[in-house]
């Protein structure tokens, strides 16, 4: 809803008094220029831009947007930089607390605003994603004929949390995490900024080296937590926030652990290669050390999809769902709960039969290939959809596997010069027994020469 009386003497008060509001409040920007990262999404001629008045109107004016980003990477700031830089009306919902009484009541408004001041309304809805399907549909009509701009913010996959029509009328804009130089930059503002810590306290660089792996990419943790730890340097009578200080306010210890180093790769490469000797305790215990150096829950994600397919394969058939699903689960959820999720994939995976059949198949083919063994397709083989292709040849004599009573078909699949080549070596663990006794009758009714 609009501002109240109580809302209004509380920003009052907040301006008189900066210190009465949280350090992450009092730092945000209040211009696009002032804002960090999502410089992608700045530049001149964009939604953003046109939002605060850079731009055409009319017409051409701004469209609605959904902002999709992971917590902290600056979905809020940028709607209140909008509310501070726009001669629109600028009305604020949370999907938490709201409901379609109020959504309509925010309609209602924008169209008396709209029809008897001429003035446009920006609605700001944040966690859209909390919205029902009904309580969504109700905006519709105001994003469809314009009597709202809608800027909707969400941290999960705008494609299952979000109806299609909504989508459909308004521009996704993905914002992405926070890089460390991002969050350090900030970090380094907030010291010395009137609105910040005014230069009461130092940030030693070790000491700020923690805080970034404790934020991980997430603006408002770090501020959060940098205002806790000067707080309490300054209560000691500490010209600096020093490690320890850090670590007895947000109680975790400093994990070294250099994400642009030797040992990101090493324990990266230790977590991989733990899995691969189906040694778990190891395994989550390097999970564990990237969790708490605030390496990027993709990036571990990715290496586990990798691991499920060079190190598993068909052995076991549901390690790469697996490790896929956990993929799009921590996409979705983020940290801390995604902690979860990686450890479910992790144990998984380190406890599944091994094979990595699959990882050399594909390398002994790689490898044929960019030796120049290829040869022209069999003509059998080749397309016969187009007009004229019978007299090529094509697709002539061409047998249909699913008209044999066995539904495999023996004739030559390969070029000629790789016609007796067998890439897949398959193991007998665990599930791949059964693709070893699958590829040896497939060969012999292919009527392939045994190697």
């Amino acid at each position: 809803m609009e501002p109240d009386l109580f809302t209004a003497a509380a920003e009052e008060r907040q301006e008189k008094d900066p210190a009465a509001s949280p350090l992450a409040v009092r730092m945000r920007p209040r211009t696009l220029d002032e804002v960090v990262g999502q410089q992608h999404l700045l530049k001149p001629g964009s939604p953003l831009r046109r939002l605060v008045g850079e731009g055409a109107g009319g017409p051409a004016g701004p469209s609605s947007v959904i902002l999709w980003g992971p917590p902290g990477t600056g979905k809020t700031t940028l709607a209140y930089v909008v509310s501070k830089a726009t001669n629109k009306r600028f009305v604020e919902l949370s999907a938490i607390t709201a409901g379609v009484k109020e959504v309509r009541a925010v309609i209602d408004g924008a169209r008396r605003a709209s029809g008897g001041y001429g003035q446009e309304t920006v609605l700001f809805l944040d966690e859209i994603h909390r919205f029902s399907k009904a309580q969504q549909d109700s905006l519709l009509p105001a994003v469809e004929n314009r009597w709202v701009t809608l800027i909707a913010a969400t941290t999960e996959n705008p494609y299952f949390s979000v109806i299609s029509p909504l989508l459909s009328r308004s521009l996704l804009l993905t914002l992405e995490p926070l890089t460390d130089d991002d969050v350090r930059g900030l970090l380094r503002r907030a010291l010395t900024d009137e609105r910040g810590l005014r230069e009461t306290v130092a940030l030693p660089e070790d000491t700020e080296e923690h805080l970034l792996r404790i934020a991980g990419g997430d603006a408002r943790r770090a501020l959060t937590a940098l205002e806790a730890a000067a707080g309490a340097a300054l209560d000691k009578g500490e010209a600096e926030i020093g490690l320890r200080t850090l670590e007895e306010t947000v109680d975790r210890a400093a994990v070294k652990y250099d994400r642009d180093g030797d040992q990101h790769y090493d324990v990266a490469s230790a977590l991989i290669k733990s899995i691969r000797g189906s040694d778990v305790d190891a395994a989550l215990h390097y999970l564990a050390r990237m969790i708490e150096a605030g390496e990027d829950p993709r990036f571990i994600a990715r290496r586990l999809m990798i691991s499920a397919s060079e190190d598993i394969g068909l052995a076991d058939p549901n390690a790469l769902p697996t490790a896929v699903a956990a993929a799009q689960a921590v996409a979705m959820i983020g940290f801390p709960e995604a902690a979860l999720t990686l450890s479910h994939a992790t144990i998984a995976l380190a406890l599944a039969p091994k094979s990595n059949a699959a990882t050399t198949a594909i390398g002994a083919a790689l490898d044929d290939v960019r030796k120049g063994l290829a040869g022209p397709v069999p003509p059998h083989l080749r397309d016969g959809h187009y007009k004229g292709a019978a007299k090529l040849g094509h697709a002539q004599g061409y047998v249909y596997p699913h008209d044999l009573p066995e539904g495999i078909a023996p004739q030559q699949y390969a070029p000629d010069a790789l016609k007796e080549r067998e890439y897949y070596t398959p193991t007998r663990h665990g599930a791949e027994a059964r693709y070893a006794d699958a590829v040896e009758w497939t060969r012999k009714h292919l009527g392939r020469k045994r190697s």
